[in-house]
């Protein structure tokens, strides 16, 4: 992503904060991937795997980028159970997508909520693995969100003892992690 790309995210992060009366700075950070224990690089999102990425076009380079958002309405902008947040980096990534020509996915973590959410995501990826395991059947995650989905099926990815998979629809979508068969 070149230095005119991220002046354009930053100007319509900017705007859109504005818009919705939040105060407050942020820092942009470009990444590429989110890195897992199995592979030194993910490969490809949940929803690029399933070909839903961008109304169903495959995410080609997985572009994401981060936003550190610091303000005093981290309560207000993270909404109940994330969804607030959620909306907000939708909107934003459209808005991003319509200016650049592509979709780039936007992560925005505000009062260390999703660094948090991502250490609990962790540790239920390695207990329920291991569950699975020890127990020698599938389970079901529920009530993930899709960005939360991804980074267990990214934690999970090149496991060679389990593999981990979406099934169902919109909010009964559930994340599976069985055993490898052998």
């Amino acid at each position: 992503m070149d230095k005119k790309e991220i002046k354009i995210i930053k100007e319509i992060t900017e705007k859109l904060l504005k818009l919705v009366d939040v105060d407050g700075d942020f820092e942009i950070l470009e990444t590429t991937r989110l890195p897992s224990p199995a592979s030194p690089l993910a490969k490809q999102s949940e929803a690029a795997r399933e070909g839903k990425a961008n109304g169903g076009q495959e995410d080609k380079d997985g572009e994401s980028i981060d936003i550190a958002l610091n303000t005093k309405d981290t309560g207000v902008v993270i909404g109940y159970h994330g969804d607030t947040l959620e909306g907000l980096q939708l909107v934003l990534s459209l808005c991003i997508a319509r200016k650049l020509g592509r979709f780039v996915r936007i992560s925005i973590d505000v009062g260390d909520y999703k660094k948090n959410r991502t250490d609990w995501l962790k540790t239920l990826a390695l207990e329920t693995k291991e569950r699975v395991l020890s127990e020698g059947r599938e389970m079901a995650i529920p009530e993930l969100k899709s960005w939360e989905r991804r980074i267990v099926h990214l934690l999970l990815e090149g496991d060679r003892e389990v593999i981990s998979q979406s099934q169902g629809e919109g909010r009964d979508r559930v994340l599976v992690v069985k055993p490898k068969a052998k």
